[in-house]
């Protein structure tokens, strides 16, 4: 019985990441792959889709021929669609630089302090969370405008004469990028540098290594990991963020979030839209599938 319910255990642990992968990722992109290859048509939901699930196996196979791709190939006709691809992936790109420069000193220093205190500032990085993301980025509206808080500090103390203008620009995205998304980059690296045996450095230091060279020769390499999966969990979200760019960006910003919102709800060109969406997700999954697999090979070298 125990070697029946340890094996029936085992099998579920190796089930439920597919189910989730099936019901959460792969249906849904189906859904939206269908809605890709159909025609815009005045109806409810706007579309005319090429063919339905009652068809079943054999409908679908009948079918197949009459896929169109217009909506995919009307997307390089447009420069509109591949300039909103780039500026997203250069603001998530800055974003996630800034971010990872900011978060890294963050993340050692709690690393380095007592253990009694990290508990402490672990619950100040996760505290953010604790009020909801819309309020947190209509609170920056607020500081950033010509007449909100930062600027009436900077020239209270006679930094500026006039008002920066910070709002409707990138520079506000960015900052509300770097902002909402910290912890996200602070918690992994925290997790790979609090596991670091520090005796490294020590011995590093007793054979002649300075401490920054020390840094840079060990910590900074065992830390990679945590590195990735911060800029990852930054850089991902925000290629198709849409609140940030809407609220603190200029109606000239341009990312393909607000592209996609524009195309679904003023449009009500849903085909095109899912053609976006599809892009999107392949241009972020396919180098994620590429650096597991270099990372898997990697680590069976090394073993």
């Amino acid at each position: 019985m125990n070697k029946l319910g340890s094996a029936i255990f085992s099998r579920l642990v190796i089930i439920i990441p597919y189910a989730w992968l099936l019901f959460f990722f792969l249906i849904p992109f189906f859904i939206v792959f269908r809605i890709s290859l159909s025609t815009t048509a005045i109806a409810q939901p706007p579309y005319e889709p090429v063919f339905a699930l009652a068809d079943g196996l054999a409908g679908l196979w009948e079918k197949i021929g009459q896929f169109s791709f217009d909506n995919f190939v009307w997307l390089t006709e447009d420069a509109l669609y591949l300039n909103a691809y780039l500026s997203s992936l250069w603001i998530a790109g800055v974003s996630t630089l800034i971010t990872l420069l900011i978060g890294y000193p963050i993340a050692y220093g709690m690393a380095q302090a007592p253990r009694t205190l990290r508990p402490t500032l672990l619950m100040l990085v996760i505290l953010p969370f604790w009020t909801s993301f819309l309020i947190r980025v209509y609170a920056w509206i607020a500081i950033l405008k010509p007449e909100g808080l930062l600027n009436q500090f900077l020239i209270g103390i006679g930094v500026i004469d006039t008002p920066l203008i910070i709002m409707n620009t990138n520079w506000a995205i960015y900052i509300g990028i770097v902002y909402s998304y910290l912890p996200f980059m602070v918690l992994p690296l925290y997790s790979a540098l609090e596991k670091m045996d520090n005796t490294l450095i020590e011995a590093a230091q007793d054979l002649g290594c300075p401490q920054i060279s020390a840094f840079w020769k060990v910590t900074f390499p065992l830390s990679i990991p945590g590195v990735v999966a911060g800029c990852m969990l930054v850089f991902i979200p925000a290629v198709g963020e849409f609140v940030i760019p809407d609220l603190l960006g200029g109606s000239q910003t341009l990312m393909i979030g607000k592209t996609l919102w524009n195309e679904f709800n003023a449009n009500r060109d849903w085909p095109v839209s899912a053609a976006v969406a599809t892009i999107l997700l392949l241009i972020l999954v396919v180098p994620i599938v590429f650096f597991q697999n270099a990372q898997a090979k990697a680590e069976e070298q090394g073993k």
